[in-house]
C-alpha cells in the first residue's frame, strides 16, 4: 500500500513545505474571516473606497490581519511556483538563482502591499 501522506518533494526540504502547508491552512481562515467582516457582515454587503478607509482606521486590527493575508498569499504562490518548477526537475544552480528571484519578488511585492495599506489608511488626511 502506498502512503498517500503529503511529503516534501526532491529539493524541497521539511521546512519550505511545512510552510506551505501552514500558510495555506491560514490562508483559508483569513479569507473566510475577510469575506464574512469585508462583504457578508458589511452595510449593502460592499463597502465603497471611504468605507473601507473608515473601516480601515476604526478598527486596526482589520489592516494587520489584511497584511497578513498579503503575506501568506505571496509566501504560498511563490513556495507552490517552485514545488511545480521543482516536478521538471531543473538544475541545482537554476534553483538557486530560481530562489534568488522568487525571495526578491515576495520581498517586492510584501512591501509594495504594505505601503499600500498604509496609503489606502493615510488617504484623506
Amino acid at each position: 500500500m502506498q502512503n498517500t501522506l503529503s511529503q516534501p518533494k526532491p529539493g524541497e526540504n521539511y521546512l519550505i513545505w511545512s510552510i506551505k502547508i501552514v500558510s495555506g491552512v491560514l490562508i483559508i481562515a483569513i479569507l473566510v474571516i475577510h469575506l464574512l467582516v469585508n462583504h457578508l457582515l458589511a452595510p449593502n454587503g460592499l463597502l465603497s473606497h471611504a468605507e473601507v478607509v473608515a473601516y480601515y482606521r476604526n478598527y486596526p486590527i482589520v489592516p494587520i490581519m489584511e497584511g497578513f493575508f498579503l503575506v501568506f498569499v505571496v509566501v504560498h504562490s511563490l513556495i507552490g511556483l517552485r514545488s511545480i518548477i521543482l516536478d521538471l526537475h531543473p538544475k541545482p544552480a537554476f534553483l538557486k538563482v530560481l530562489d534568488f528571484l522568487f525571495v526578491c519578488i515576495g520581498v517586492f511585492a510584501t512591501v509594495y502591499g504594505i505601503w499600500l495599506l498604509f496609503a489606502i489608511l493615510k488617504f484623506g488626511l
